[in-house]
């Protein structure tokens, strides 16, 4: 058998260049290739309730476009959202009883149950309902501008029973961080803070709150936010803030600008909650500190 000829030697490997370069260009990363397992924990602040559209048990008032909806989005991440609103961090591990105006709408499984040994990417907004203070703030509604302020009650006698209960919410938040590590040692856990609910000094009559009341109630926000940066450090976790970014965004804000719903919401949200606009920006400063 003749030897190729040197043109046709030249066809051969050009040939095989071309099919090598085609290989490369369509074989995907290992990167690209690996589609994110993001399962979302959390209460309401990441539930979202009464913003369209309603997922899941009623009772846990779980929004399409809350946060973790517009991050998967955002990441094209196969979420497993399991949010709810009233949840405690015990309710990572125990089952949540639901209901709707007093209406039983069953039981929410232990959010940890969405967790297993392939999740790569975990949220986390949890500790708000553990220091109960949206019933505080709730308590702290005032139409009379010269009442004692609500402060003075839950301060009397030089004990401050909100930053207690902020401070007791430390230990068990830790507790949920390592039981998350424990089932998915593989994944990124995020935890969030909570947002910027009413600026320095308030807007009585806006926001029913007196000034004072006002600072106190934010304040113990700003406590929670960093009792939760705190854990998130010592537990391998990474803290991303929502309150500074939040400025001018509050819910003494005009309905097109404000993140967050007031007493009385004037977007589809729960009062004193975070309303869709405020959910897709937690989405983006997540997805922004996830690079």
């Amino acid at each position: 058998m003749s030897s190729p000829s040197a043109h046709g030697v030249r066809r051969i490997l050009t040939g095989a260049a071309v099919a090598a370069a085609l290989t490369i260009a369509v074989a995907p990363s290992p990167a690209s290739a690996a589609t994110q397992k993001y399962v979302a924990l959390g209460d309401s602040m990441a539930s979202g309730p009464l913003i369209p559209n309603i997922t899941g048990n009623v009772g846990c008032g779980r929004s399409t476009h809350n946060y973790a909806h517009e991050l998967a989005a955002r990441l094209g991440a196969e979420l497993h959202d399991v949010t709810c609103s009233g949840a405690e961090t015990k309710h990572m591990t125990e089952s949540q009883p639901l209901s709707v105006a007093g209406v039983s709408t069953g039981t929410a499984p232990p959010q940890f149950d969405a967790l297993n040994a392939d999740t790569t990417l975990v949220t986390l907004t949890i500790g708000g309902n553990d220091a109960g203070l949206v019933g505080i703030a709730e308590d702290c509604v005032n139409l009379d501008p010269t009442a004692t302020p609500c402060k003075d009650r839950y301060t009397a006698g030089g004990v401050d029973q909100v930053a207690q209960r902020v401070d007791a919410a430390g230990p068990r938040i830790a507790a949920v961080l390592d039981g998350i590590h424990q089932r998915s040692p593989k994944a990124r856990v995020v935890v969030t803070g909570y947002g910027l609910y009413v600026k320095p000094g308030g807007c009585w009559p806006i926001q029913p709150v007196l000034p004072v009341d006002a600072d106190y109630l934010q304040g113990n926000v700003h406590r929670l936010n960093g009792v939760i940066e705190a854990q998130a450090e010592a537990h391998d976790a990474e803290y991303v803030d929502v309150e500074t970014p939040s400025v001018g965004h509050d819910a003494c804000q005009s309905p097109t600008v404000r993140w967050v719903e007031g007493y009385v919401p004037l977007n589809p949200a729960a009062p004193l909650h975070p309303n869709q606009r405020g959910e897709a920006n937690y989405a983006r400063i997540i997805a922004d500190h996830l690079g």
